[in-house]
């Protein structure tokens, strides 16, 4: 059983996210860490290789070459392999031009399953695993909060506002999961000396066989023309609460009419 886990580095949820005038995308020059939805689909990966008494989970990640640490976190977790797309090409790439390089990464891997967190802490998208899933043409689970793999198939549960459904596809698949579905793990103190010695391999858009036009701003279907301060509110009161607050909001409303 082989399952391919793709993973992001997203900045640090104490982060403060900005947009670069520049580029107009994300300035991602500060602090960074694996996506925390990622851990989810990695850890329910190392429990599909445990329950099987067997198996390979690959790590693969599209992202710059300061990546590379965040990716050898999903090594420390216990992942087998891990493979990093790097390309100064890359750069810029919207959802579909990412889409289009993961599929070429996962399509070398030939796995049995393909796992993703359900989106990414600094897009929150939500729509990357149907998109991967079209290019790799296998059938696509989302929002999934339980997973087996049996008999060719897996069967999942998504959690509704009605109760559960119960979605079954074969293998393989791609399947994006909850974050209700597991507790991730922590590394120990041995995963993250043993990850130093697990196999690390960097891979360019030419690798893969990507074209330059394929990627980056050129490959992309999207584009961001403009960005601007969100609109003013208008005029604007703010009371400190010294005590009265709660008088001074009435009479604030009472001179407006609006109680």
């Amino acid at each position: 059983m082989k399952v391919v886990v793709c993973v992001k580095e997203v900045p640090e949820a104490s982060a403060r996210t900005r947009i670069d005038p520049g580029t107009l995308r994300l300035d991602r020059s500060g602090t960074a860490a694996l996506n925390a939805f990622d851990a989810h689909a990695l850890e329910e990966a190392l429990r599909i290789r445990e329950s099987a008494g067997e198996g390979e989970v690959v790590a693969v990640m599209m992202a710059p070459a300061r990546a590379a640490d965040s990716l050898r976190k999903a090594l420390a977790v216990g992942a087998d392999r891990a493979v990093h797309v790097a390309d100064d090409s890359l750069a810029g790439s919207d959802l579909v031009a990412t889409a289009r390089v993961l599929a070429k990464a996962v399509e070398r891997e030939e796995p049995d399953v393909v796992l993703l967190g359900q989106q990414g802490a600094d897009s929150d998208g939500a729509v990357l695993w149907s998109a991967l899933a079209d290019l790799l043409r296998l059938p696509v689970v989302s929002q999934a909060a339980s997973l087996e793999l049996a008999d060719g198939k897996v069967t999942s549960k998504r959690q509704t506002e009605y109760g559960y459904d119960v979605i079954q596809a074969p293998l393989p698949c791609v399947v994006a999961v909850s974050d209700a579905i597991n507790e991730p793990r922590y590394p120990s103190l041995k995963g993250i000396m043993g990850a130093k010695k697990k196999p690390f391999e960097t891979l360019s858009a030419s690798d893969l066989g990507v074209a330059p036009e394929e990627v980056g701003e050129a490959g992309s279907r999207t584009e961001v023309t403009a960005l601007s301060e969100p609109p003013s509110r208008g005029e604007a009161t703010r009371i400190e609460d010294d005590g009265d607050a709660a008088q001074r909001i009435v009479e604030y409303l009472l001179e407006r009419k609006l109680i």
